[in-house]
């Protein structure tokens, strides 16, 4: 089938069921939500048989539901309405939660029900558990929708008719998740960020100034007046509550020269200077990465917020990396945070930096030292295992690992060019080539789309694919990781893994794809093209786009039916 996605952006859930749909062997295409005439001019040039509507803040044109089916992919249980499904979920402690796919209909929310899964609620932030459960809900509803759809004989059902556990509820404003430092537990402050987690973000007053507050965990062993700042531990701050105490990672500030997310001890830097620093290592620190030894196997567990890794990031994992070489481990685990593996550079961090093209330039480096280390390694076997999504420079930094293992839900976005147009570094050029051949990797990287594992696995980018639910994802591959170390094949690995790196050595110094990469990217920051710089400043910045970029709106490269039947 032929179906037009509608979308206000092409985010992780819109990522995921593109790559789901695809792969299921359906025409797709991507218009975003612009206005009316996009949309009805995007329904014209396509002719789609179904429309799916997977990311959405506003309706449906009457003029476009009335004549073709469209699927609205609802966050929420049968009979929940309102836009902020997930966000209620969460401040009402729910213990289960579901997506709803409806057909749109003159009402927001209303339409006949086409399918609904539930899920089991996780004591998480919205944004995890929209990228995990959620999107995992979405893909199981709409694969069932659209397979009912196709067979013709299901008849959707009413609202009116259907058993609702949920109901009509408002947009939650600030108000409702308001923080009263001096009355709610940690408990009940967690619960409130976690909702608006992503966006909006939870406004509190913090040291006189009025914020907007994401990335929160709990802070054990401190406690304090509620309401104070109690210490620094990286980007976090950690602040009282009625019972304790709670850090925040990541803040707002639309005062401030630079009113996007930034870690908290970056936007209350003055207020901080006189608090006590906890190092990130320390078990009552803000940790965002954590070495477990088992054996023969050392996991290097690396959660970064939303998988920007930033040039202290990047410096500090290398260092714990080859520190965990040295302890003599005969296999290393690099295991991302349960929601991104990586992202690549920190362009938040870039955009607010006194010279967005030198921290440009010093974090494209250090995220190249930190590959380099990996591709050197000569003493033990490396394995990638991304539990969670990686784009750009993290698919790249991914692949300098010796195997990359996957989960089955995971999204890749292996490019750089959608940030305009950057060429890209990590040593692409010598490992890209080494697994998929040089002519698909160029492709791979000009085609500028999201693929999921099982393409993935069939170009060389992922070695294995690990099926089951999320939470056992790492013991599983803590168990493979285990059985590789202890197997009778173990030295002869080894052994070819170094005879192949003298021999690349000796063919090509992996010092001269280092100095042709980074040649492009200086281009990139320092030229005269100022596309990274301006495609920069609109992601930090949250730029709506003016158009749905052609590589994702095939509706727009192929108009004609007859063209579109010759592809």
């Amino acid at each position: 089938m032929r179906i037009l996605f509608l979308a206000h952006s092409f985010n992780s859930l819109t990522q995921r069921l593109f790559v789901e749909l695809r792969e299921e062997g359906h025409e797709v295409s991507v218009e975003f939500d612009i206005n009316d005439a996009v949309t009805e001019d995007a329904v014209q040039l396509f002719a789609p048989d179904l429309i799916i509507a997977p990311f959405l803040k506003r309706a449906i044109p009457a003029s476009v539901w009335r004549r073709y089916t469209c699927f609205i992919v609802h966050p929420g249980i049968i009979g929940d309405r309102g836009p902020s499904a997930l966000d209620w979920a969460i401040l009402d402690a729910e213990c289960r939660w579901g997506v709803t796919v409806l057909e749109a209909n003159a009402d927001m929310d209303a339409g006949d029900i086409w399918a609904s899964v539930e899920f089991p609620m996780r004591n998480a932030s919205k944004s995890s558990l929209y990228r995990g459960e959620l999107t995992r809900a979405a893909v199981a509803a709409v694969r069932l929708a659209v397979a009912r759809f196709q067979g013709r004989v299901f008849r959707p059902v009413p609202l009116a008719e259907a058993v609702c556990r949920g109901r009509q509820r408002p947009p939650a404003r600030q108000t409702d998740r308001q923080i009263l430092w001096h009355e709610d537990p940690t408990h009940t402050v967690l619960r409130k960020i976690r909702s608006a987690d992503g966006f909006p973000g939870v406004k509190t007053e913090l040291a006189g100034r009025e914020l907007q507050d994401f990335d929160a965990r709990p802070a054990s062993d401190y406690s304090g007046t509620p309401g104070d700042l109690l210490a620094v531990s990286g980007p976090a701050v950690a602040v009282a509550t009625a019972d304790g105490a709670v850090w925040i990672g990541h803040c707002t500030d639309a005062e401030s020269a630079h009113p996007f997310k930034l870690p908290a001890s970056l936007v209350l830097a003055e207020e901080t200077l006189a608090l006590p620093t906890v190092a990130q290592c320390c078990e009552d620190g803000y940790r965002d990465i954590v070495v477990a030894r088992q054996g023969d196997v050392a996991v290097i567990e690396f959660d970064f917020y939303n998988g920007a890794m930033g040039t202290e990031q990047c410096e500090r994992l290398r260092e714990t990396y080859v520190d965990c070489c040295k302890s003599g481990p005969r296999v290393i685990v690099l295991a991302g945070g349960r929601d991104f593996w990586s992202n690549g550079m920190h362009l938040n961090l870039i955009e607010a930096s006194a010279s967005p093209a030198d921290e440009s330039w010093r974090n494209i480096n250090a995220i190249d030292d930190l590959a380099e280390a990996i591709i050197r390694t000569r003493d033990c076997l490396t394995i990638a295992t991304l539990g969670g999504n990686t784009g750009a420079g993290g698919v790249f930094l991914a692949r300098a690992a010796d195997r990359v293992w996957a989960h089955e839900d995971v999204v890749l976005n292996p490019h750089y060019k959608d940030m305009g147009n950057l060429f890209g570094s990590e040593y692409w050029t010598y490992l890209m080539p080494r697994v998929c051949g040089g002519a698909k990797a160029d492709s791979i990287s000009a085609a500028r789309l999201p693929m999921g594992v099982q393409e993935a696995s069939r170009l060389g980018l992922v070695d294995a694919v690990v099926s089951g639910e999320r939470e056992a994802f790492q013991a599983v591959v803590g168990e493979r990781a285990t059985e590789l170390a202890c197997s009778a094949d173990f030295d002869r690995e080894l052994q070819h893994k170094v005879m192949r790196r003298d021999t690349d050595e000796a063919s090509r110094p992996l010092a001269d794809y280092r100095r042709d990469e980074l040649e492009r990217m200086r281009q990139n920051f320092y030229g005269f093209d100022p596309s990274y710089h301006i495609a920069r400043y609109n992601f930090v910045y949250k730029v709506p786009r003016s158009h749905t970029p052609l590589t994702i709106a095939r509706h727009r490269r192929v108009s004609s039916p007859e063209v579109r039947q010759a592809l």
